[in-house]
């Protein structure tokens, strides 16, 4: 059973199984990352909404893309399978480490924190050095502490994760 299957292509549901074998983790939680960024469009030119120039399935910032050999323009013009293959190229780094869905989620939102304890602090309201990443953030600070944890920030995804499994959502 493969999250979100329901919402995208056979072709993207493969490709995505995949990826997801030689990254060495589930399918499904890359599933519920893409669903989770895109909005649960799984649009490859999802805008991202808080203005940040990200755009499509993981939501690649442009500096990203660039580091990738490609543009913004270029990812939101392609399919969602096309982009496919930059989400891949994009997880290859953590080739190994995405055992947990919050690894795989840490790697698109704070690469830092793959690999680090569910209790480990990504952002901190009083942090004097990076005091703009706790205010871009603090919708992810779920008991509004001022702190957000890697399972915090997580959360919203796994209840993603949730509901593409449902049989709504899901395909065989």
């Amino acid at each position: 059973m493969l999250a979100w299957g329901k919402k995208v292509s056979e072709e993207f549901c493969e490709r995505v199984r995949e990826i997801a074998d030689s990254l060495g983790t589930d399918p499904n939680y890359l599933m519920a990352c893409m669903a989770f960024e895109s909005g649960e469009t799984f649009s490859p030119s999802k805008e991202n909404e808080a203005g940040s120039g990200a755009i499509g399935l993981i939501q690649f910032m442009p500096s990203t893309a660039q580091d990738l050999g490609t543009s913004s323009e270029e990812l939101a013009s392609m399919t969602a399978e096309e982009q496919l293959d930059y989400v891949e190229e994009y997880f290859k780094p953590h080739k190994g480490k995405l055992k947990s869905l919050e690894d795989v989620y840490m790697a698109i939102l704070w690469p830092v924190a793959v690999g680090k304890p569910s209790d480990y602090v990504l952002f901190r309201r009083d942090d004097p050095k990076h005091p703009k990443l706790y205010s871009q953030n603090k919708g992810l600070d779920l008991n509004k502490d001022g702190i957000v944890t890697k399972a915090e920030a997580a959360e919203m995804v796994r209840k993603k994760l949730e509901k593409g499994l449902s049989p709504e959502f899901a395909s065989g």
